[in-house]
């Protein structure tokens, strides 16, 4: 998966959105993965359902610098879609270790290989508690589709 490619996967699909996710990772309620690369070092993405709701990413800006520490719910950057800017939450504690210096030339890898090249940023430290497994992250993406789609049968 680090090296540009994913590990193993599963498949999901609810309505008419249908990704892959990496079993490996953990996810959080704001649909960011996790992946431990090594001891205490994590790396953090979007997941395919985060960047279809930001549309077509055109730039992402870091503003935690490599060593300083971070906090979950920090605010590390932003990131700008066609549909959507955002913040981009620190889903972790520890020390921020750096954004993804490839994001700098081709930032629509973060649409396009959110669980590869497209990563956003590591850190040094520990996912926040609120990020759960594979099992438990389906079935937040199965609340979260479901009261889109009630919200657009409601309109």
């Amino acid at each position: 998966m680090f090296a540009g490619r994913m590990g193993e996967t599963s498949f999901y699909k609810r309505s008419n959105f249908v990704t892959h996710l990496p079993v490996d990772c953990v996810y959080s309620p704001s649909h960011f993965w996790l992946a431990n690369i090594s001891g205490m070092r994590w790396r953090v993405g979007f997941t395919k359902f985060a960047t279809r709701m930001l549309g077509e990413i055109v730039e992402v800006r870091f503003e935690k610098k490599t060593g300083e520490p971070i906090a979950s719910g920090d605010i590390v950057g932003s990131i700008e879609g066609f549909k959507a800017i955002s913040d981009v939450y620190c889903c972790a504690d520890g020390t921020f270790a750096g954004a993804n210096p490839a994001l700098a030339a081709s930032v629509e890898a973060v649409g396009e290989k959110p669980y590869a090249d497209g990563w956003l940023y590591e850190f040094d430290g520990s996912p926040d508690a609120k990020c759960v497994p594979l099992e438990k992250y389906r079935e937040m993406l199965d609340a979260t589709i479901d009261r889109i789609l009630e919200k657009q049968t409601a309109e």
